[in-house]
């Protein structure tokens, strides 16, 4: 898992967004932030200096691209 800032995270995010390669991406419970790729790989995410708000705005910008987004209930 990568911890980072929400800047660094949005840096990475964004060319991937563009393409058809993300499949969804999903927020637990713990506050990790994972992207489920196409191939079937993924990544997991620890954003340190992160409100609830940008993380909506992360999931607004995904939902946007047509990709799904879920929170744990």
């Amino acid at each position: 898992m990568s911890t980072c800032t929400f800047f660094d995270f949005l840096e990475v995010l964004k060319p991937w967004i563009d393409r058809d390669y993300i499949r969804k991406g999903f927020l637990g419970n713990d506050g990790t932030f994972r992207v489920y790729f196409v191939d079937g790989g993924q990544k997991s995410y620890r954003i340190n200096d992160c409100s609830a708000e940008r993380i909506q705005e992360t999931f607004d910008l995904m939902a946007a691209a047509g990709i799904p987004v879920e929170k744990s209930a």
